[in-house]
């Protein structure tokens, strides 16, 4: 048998018997100096790394983008520097509040992460399935997960806690009337759009910026689940949408998605109807147009699913030159909390894995901690400033652009309040048959709720985005609207 074929132990010591322990006769006991059987149970007992909090089910695949127009007058990013350069990338794609072992085709927000390989280090876009969210500030999240998640007695899911949340947050009502719509459960992870959801900002080789958003269009054209036939594939193959994207890779059907982005010149932001920097809101496209950017296509499978999917991480902090953060209060939170769930999840030299590695060279002064697998810097200089040669930092083309603060430090929420106007827009755009399914699927959703309380100002939410919209759940749940305004 060829060294390359032959089974060893961790160490690399041939293994002599892996299908019998070590034993003081036939019947034993075991001994304790079969170190080979030791080891295996004992990696055996920590071959789980910790389920993200969310977005624990995932899918992944690798691929590429390719820059299709000619961008640079707003932003200085390298890998879209010109027509034509391709840059490699990993895209994640998950639900949301779902465990591991979940369907893939229930209700549920998908993720939608891409990370880019440039040649100025990682560039990830961590984004949704939809263009807006559930909650405006960071400090709301540990709270509506936990309303997504099992309730602490019972270990069930709990509809009180949803749409008591819900009902007590209408900034959500957006992102609610898109979750209960068609576009709840995609057909396929192939077939929805993608978006990174906060506004960003672009900075280009002069220093200038403006706002940005961007916006995957599936070139497989959107498609969406029926209610029924979703539950029937859940019991049937809750991995439905991971076979799926793996199949279609494997036989050569590479999926791809068109970017675009909507720019806001900087100014504008003072000025706009709403603050543009509120995540549950969207951007009119007649007032900033959809401008194409490139074309994503996945062409590889992952070798190893652990090695690859589950341990890849992304943070909407992983910024390169030319893409900076804006005043996104849902994505400074993010900014700092996913990078540091990865630190717990996966380690401190999660970044120094093969699939998070950057394919740009990496010069840092961080050394040691768990699992550190490379030479750790080995004897060059471990400090900065010093005067012995080592990395040093780049100058003001690889800082950010400055910007204006002002004002008092106070908790303070965002000036604008109306949660009702563009759920009333979304709810006015859809067809009658669309309508019937979007409170249908909210009515069967909130039948388990127990108190009425909380149906009936859920209810209201639903009135002020449009009365058509508010009668309509309360008829399919009995209830009377009588005396409830728009306004």
């Amino acid at each position: 048998m060829s060294s390359n074929n032959r089974l060893t132990t961790s160490w690399g010591a041939p293994v002599g018997d892996n299908q019998n322990s070590i034993t003081a006769g036939s019947r034993g006991p075991t001994l304790i100096q079969d170190v080979h059987l030791l080891e295996k149970l004992a990696h055996f007992n920590r071959e789980r790394v910790p389920e993200r909090v969310v977005h624990a089910k995932g899918a992944g695949a690798h691929g590429y983008f390719e820059v299709t127009n000619d961008l640079t007058a707003y932003t200085k990013a390298s890998f879209l520097s010109e027509v034509g350069k391709m840059t490699p990338m990993f895209i994640r794609f998950s639900t949301v509040a779902g465990e591991l072992g979940s369907a893939d085709t229930v209700r549920d927000p998908r993720g939608f992460a891409v990370k880019f390989y440039t040649d100025e280090g990682n560039y990830d876009l961590v984004g949704n399935n939809t263009p807006v969210f559930f909650i405006r500030d960071a400090i709301k999240f540990p709270d509506f997960i936990h309303t997504q998640k099992r309730h602490p007695q019972t270990h069930l899911k709990n509809p009180n806690a949803v749409w008591d949340f819900w009902s007590l947050s209408p900034e959500s009502l957006h992102q609610v009337t898109i979750l209960m719509s068609d576009r709840g459960i995609p057909a396929t992870l192939r077939h929805m759009h993608g978006f990174g959801s906060h506004t960003f900002k672009w900075v280009n080789a002069q220093g200038e910026a403006v706002w940005v958003k961007y916006h995957f269009k599936t070139n497989q054209g959107v498609k969406n689940l029926d209610v029924d036939l979703a539950a029937k594939i859940a019991g049937e193959n809750p991995d439905y949408h991971t076979e799926d994207l793996f199949n279609a890779i494997d036989k050569g059907d590479f999926p791809s998605w068109t970017l675009y982005v909507q720019i806001m010149p900087l100014d504008d932001a003072n000025t706009y109807r709403f603050d543009p920097f509120d995540v549950t809101k969207v951007w009119s496209q007649k007032d900033y147009p959809l401008i194409e950017v490139g074309q994503m296509v996945l062409n590889r499978n992952p070798d190893n699913y652990f090695a690859e999917v589950e341990q890849a991480t992304f943070s909407p902090g992983s910024f390169v030159p030319g893409i900076e953060a804006s005043p996104d209060k849902m994505l400074q939170g993010r900014l700092f909390a996913y990078s540091d769930a990865h630190r717990y999840r996966v380690g401190a030299n999660h970044n120094a894995l093969p699939i998070n590695r950057p394919h740009s060279p990496v010069n840092t002064y961080q050394r040691d901690g768990a699992m550190r697998f490379d030479g750790n810097g080995g004897g060059s200089a471990y400090y900065e400033p010093n005067s012995l040669g080592g990395p040093a930092q780049g100058g003001s083309q690889q800082k950010i652009a400055p910007f204006e603060v002002s004002g008092e430090a106070d908790s303070v929420a965002y000036d604008h309040d109306d949660h009702y106007r563009q759920a009333g827009d979304l709810f006015r755009l859809l067809r009658a048959d669309e309508k019937e399914r979007l409170i249908r699927n909210i009515v069967g959703a909130m039948k388990p709720v127990e108190s009425d309380e909380i149906k009936l100002r859920q209810i209201a939410h639903f009135y002020k985005a449009d009365p058509a919209y508010g009668q309509g759940v309360a008829d399919g749940l009995g209830l009377s609207v009588t005396g409830m305004s728009s306004k």
